[in-house]
């Protein structure tokens, strides 16, 4: 009995790349930036390893630009529930609130994964620090507000913003292994930052 792999029908290269990223995406959200391996996207899409390797030579392009993808639409998801018309604290209120929601589990560890994984992928590496300080300014520019406005006090809004992703990206981590409830580790963030910003307790809870 024949095991041959059913040759795979022909399509456009255009449709076949868009096939392959999309294959991509979604197997690093299922099992991880790890699992983007030539074998392990062939699978998915059902066709041969040598095939993805026609349409993606280089498998670090492929996780760097996957990793991109993901957690830039991510970003803008995040960016359209917070919106701008509201006051300062309303906003970083509600993203807070949105980036600790939990609806977003497997892009958070899609961050782990290019910490770990972008010590030998010097893509993933800088496609991550390219991401971060994406966040890093759109917090930054809330807190910044916040200052101008009155509504916080932080002589160094910059660092509070940095000091926000350390504690949601660290709490993230908390979260792979089980550690504290999610209560506690939400609680933990919005003491931290209600404390450097100069708030009264729970004024950040929606």
């Amino acid at each position: 009995m024949s095991t041959e792999r059913p040759r795979a029908a022909r399509k456009a290269p255009a449709e076949r790349r868009t096939e392959i990223g999309l294959a991509a995406r979604n197997l690093a959200l299922d099992e991880g930036l790890g699992a983007l391996t030539l074998r392990g996207v062939a699978a998915r899409v059902g066709v041969a390893s040598g095939l993805v390797a026609h349409y993606e030579p280089s498998m670090e392009v492929l996780v760097a630009r996957t990793f991109s993808e993901l957690v830039h639409a991510e970003f803008d998801d995040v960016r359209a529930a917070v919106g701008e018309s509201a006051s300062p604290t309303s906003r970083l209120t509600a993203l807070v609130a949105t980036l600790l929601d939990g609806t977003r589990d497997d892009v958070s560890s899609l961050w782990a994964d290019a910490w770990s994984l972008g010590r030998s992928l010097p893509l993933l590496a800088a496609a991550a620090r390219e991401h971060m300080d994406e966040w890093h300014a759109f917090a930054a520019g809330i807190l910044r507000d916040g200052v101008a406005r009155g509504e916080f006090r932080a002589p160094e809004p910059d660092v509070v913003a940095l000091q926000l992703f350390a504690l949601v990206d660290s709490t993230a981590a908390y979260s792979l292994v089980d550690y504290r409830t999610g209560r506690e580790r939400t609680h933990l963030v919005r003491q931290s930052l209600e404390s450097s910003l100069a708030l009264p307790p729970g004024r950040l809870t929606p």
